[in-house]
């Protein structure tokens, strides 16, 4: 990734806290524990999704600054939206650890030296991974639950006529 990309991608990764407000804003409440299909995610399974992924970003971005080279986990989404059966979490208190997750993270990668973009972490189910790529990883995945969202709110929509 050149210069140039990567501060664009800086810039859209700081906003998506104000992107995914923006979004849920256009949702009406009573529809966010709706489920579009057996086994597929609510908005509120993705919100709560949203705040465990940017906490294991929080790591991962760290371990590949301080510590290049080293393992970080993947883990299996599904997994944890059962056992910590994200339906009973707290929106609200999910949504204000995204974006305080998010915040000092974007507050970080900003003012990283360019060598640093260089780093690599060894992800257990992606390989080797360096910054850049951490990067477009996690200022992709807002933007793409976003999405999910919106599909499952058509799906709603669909069922009430």
């Amino acid at each position: 990734m050149d210069r140039q990309e990567r501060q664009a991608r800086i810039k859209s990764y700081g906003a998506a806290y104000e992107q995914l407000i923006a979004a849920l804003e256009t949702f009406p409440k009573e529809i966010w524990q709706f489920r579009p299909a057996p086994g597929e995610w609510s908005i509120h399974d993705q919100i709560i999704h949203l705040a465990d992924s940017e906490a294991n970003s929080f790591i991962r971005l760290r371990r590949g600054i301080a510590e290049p080279g080293s393992a970080v986990l993947g883990y299996d989404q599904d997994i944890w939206a059962i056992k910590m059966d994200y339906h009973a979490q707290s929106c609200d208190d999910a949504l204000q650890l995204f974006r305080w997750l998010r915040h000092v993270s974007y507050n970080l990668v900003r003012s990283l030296p360019e060598e640093t973009w260089s780093n690599t972490i060894e992800h257990s189910e992606n390989g080797t991974m360096t910054l850049d790529d951490w990067l477009k990883v996690y200022d992709d995945h807002t933007p793409g639950h976003i999405k999910q969202m919106e599909a499952c709110c058509r799906v709603w929509q669909a069922q009430q006529k």
